[in-house]
């Protein structure tokens, strides 16, 4: 296993954003922005909604329309009546997930009971994961149906409200599929990404659905080779970013979720698939030049993947700056573009 970041530093509790920026009073798309330039290491601080002011004609933004699942279910064992939490971690095909389930007496071969209608059974366990793989009695569309209307949203410690899960999508999320938000575009409305595409910015959309990050243990914390997530890309999106790329545009992504996606179709010439792809700073990045993403909290494995982009000096040096002017972190903080 790949060991985790070492970048560790202390991030007061306060700039944990606990709710929305709705319910903090300010628009999604007026957070805070820290622009980092990756050869230099200068910062310059703004609010989101003036990204154009850093972006040019020919740029090329990637983003990631995954749609967010309500991945916290409940059931209760056939076998006892035992009520149990599920997570829902990975989707492996039509009707079969990976989960995480709140409870030790779960075995294999037992049925799990979520709605009259709605059963799962357990139908592998690992000795050394807490993760169990469930197969449900449907499929495709009536199961996402029925994981909506039973389901509610992963929260993580800093979250101190039950936050109903719109506040976890994207404006365009369209794919559903991701266990937790991929929260690097929540800050986009609208109205901005109008404006972007006015000024000759480009955009294009993949999926990865992302998986479930904590496992409620830090025991078995997984390493980012050790995760597996979906991803797709079609065809003309590789060709737009090629044709980005030849005019001299620069394509950015917005999220660790799509660098993952890009860098692994780039490296495997496969556009959809799995990926464990695990991006550090020894890691040459071929396609994406610039990433806007969130502010990632001590050693996230995320803050590896952004030492391909800049120096881990520079990015620790920038961080030290977000936490002096009270930047807030996690899917509900602010926004750093690094570029």
């Amino acid at each position: 296993m790949m060991e985790a970041t070492k970048f560790d530093f202390y991030l007061p509790n306060e700039l944990n954003a606990s709710q929305p920026p709705e319910r903090r009073g300010v628009r999604r798309d007026h957070v805070k922005l820290m622009i980092l330039d990756k050869i230099t290491g200068k910062v310059k601080h703004d609010r989101f909604f003036r990204l154009m002011d850093y972006l040019k004609p020919g740029d090329l933004l990637v983003m990631n329309n995954s749609r967010t699942l309500p991945a916290i279910l409940h059931a209760k064992i056939l076998r006892d009546q035992q009520k149990v939490e599920i997570r829902l971690a990975k989707r492996r095909s039509e009707g079969i997930w990976d989960v995480l389930i709140v409870s030790e007496k779960v075995n294999l071969g037992d049925t799990l009971q979520f709605l009259p209608d709605l059963f799962a059974t357990v139908i592998g366990v690992k000795e050394s994961s807490p993760i169990k793989t469930i197969h449900f009695s449907k499929t495709g569309t009536d199961l996402l149906n029925s994981i909506y209307t039973l389901g509610e949203p992963v929260r993580y410690e800093y979250i101190n409200c039950e936050w109903e899960l719109d506040y976890y999508q994207t404006v365009f999320a369209s794919q559903p599929g991701s266990v937790e938000m991929p929260s690097a575009g929540r800050a986009f409305s609208w109205e901005m990404i109008f404006d972007l595409q006015r000024k000759g910015v480009g955009f294009e959309f993949i999926q990865l659905h992302t998986g479930l990050s904590y496992l409620l243990d830090d025991e078995y914390e997984p390493s980012p080779a050790d995760n597996y997530e979906e991803y797709f890309l079609s065809q003309t999106t590789l060709e737009k970013i090629q044709k980005t790329r030849a005019a001299g545009g620069r394509v950015i992504a917005v999220g660790t979720t799509v660098v993952r996606a890009l860098e692994t179709a780039a490296k495997t010439g496969v556009l959809s698939g799995e990926t464990n792809l695990y991006i550090n700073s020894q890691f040459p990045l071929k396609i994406v030049d610039g990433i806007i993403t969130g502010f990632h909290e001590p050693k996230a494995s995320h803050l590896d993947m952004l030492t391909a982009f800049v120096a881990q000096d520079i990015l620790w040096k920038a961080y030290e700056e977000a936490i002096h002017r009270r930047y807030l972190w996690h899917e509900f903080g602010d926004m750093n573009l690094i570029i």
